[in-house]
């Protein structure tokens, strides 16, 4: 389960918005709401629950600075459509002396959203806190992790670039759930960062060469199938009119060469070509990806030629 709820009065709107998604949507999903309205609700509660926490006074800046910030070890973020997708994070706090990040009321994590910082369309968190440890006096290594459900939280939309943002809370002792909670007790740093991370549909291609054995000098059929994850429906649907190259590999050989380029079918996930038998060797379909689907490449399927 989620923990961010403890953290929701004293932070900025993005992060009410990551804090307030219910936990038991998030961990099992809601099939009379998308993500996005729960987002957007999210959001909208948190708001009023900032403006109602105002009255007990406004929190304190903890004077953190965040850098060295990395999302997924810079590679792009992938999700099929059913299993849970947990990526790190890390970064680095530099903060006051004296400022003790390891206890147990001091929290930090790093969310990443789609569209604005005040009015998110979705925002992906991590199911825990991060964990920082201290490097010096004044400075500490953090990582996190970001912890993706894609049948409860994606949608194809989501196949861009997300913006980051990384925050802080010192609690100093203060409980939200206390009737006596006191905002200017509580230390906050947050920053918006203009880090960015790509979200991506998962892509699979198969292949299938045939007739094997096959007589040198006849025809060989190359075939296959170029799906990717469908947020919307919670399937792989084709990817059509996509360029896929066609690669051989002799028997003798340990390289691939590409002999074409074939586009998957404009109204199915099909791939179809044919080719000359010449000598024993590998047949492999290879997609060079695109902004929204990553690379993918099949292994290669064996034709024995006589």
């Amino acid at each position: 389960m989620r923990k961010r709820a403890t953290a929701a009065a004293v932070t900025g709107a993005l992060a009410l918005s990551a804090f307030l998604v219910p936990a038991a949507a998030q961990a099992e999903g809601d099939s009379t709401r998308s993500a996005v309205e729960q987002v957007r609700e999210a959001h909208a509660q948190g708001a009023k629950a900032s403006l109602r926490a105002a009255a007990d006074g406004v929190p304190y800046d903890l004077g953190i600075t965040f850098s060295g910030v990395k999302i997924n070890n810079g590679k792009p973020i992938v999700a099929g459509i059913s299993n849970k997708v947990s990526v790190p994070v890390a970064y680095t706090m530099t903060h006051a002396a004296g400022l003790d990040v390891t206890k147990e009321d001091f929290v930090s994590a790093l969310d990443i959203y789609r569209g604005t910082y005040d009015n998110p369309e979705n925002v992906l968190t991590g199911d825990d806190w991060g964990v920082c440890t201290a490097k010096s006096a004044t400075v500490a290594a953090c990582t996190a992790r970001i912890d993706i459900l894609p049948a409860v939280e994606l949608w194809n939309a989501d196949a861009t670039s997300w913006k980051a943002v990384v925050y802080a809370v010192d609690f100093n002792g203060q409980d939200p759930a206390d009737p006596d909670f006191d905002q200017s007790q509580v230390g906050v740093s947050e920053k918006d960062l203009a880090a960015t991370t790509k979200l991506q549909r998962f892509s699979k291609l198969t292949v299938n060469a045939s007739p094997e054995p096959v007589t040198k000098g006849r025809t060989i059929t190359v075939t296959g199938d170029l799906t990717r994850a469908n947020w919307d429906t919670g399937a792989y649907a084709g990817y059509s009119s996509q360029p896929v190259q066609l690669q051989f590999r002799k028997k003798t050989s340990s390289t691939y060469t590409t002999v074409k380029t074939v586009k998957s079918s404009a109204t199915s996930r099909k791939l179809s070509t044919t080719v000359t038998a010449s000598v024993d060797g590998y047949w492999r379909w290879n997609f060079a990806g695109t902004s929204t689907t990553p690379a993918v490449k099949t292994a290669g399927d064996f034709v024995d030629v006589r």
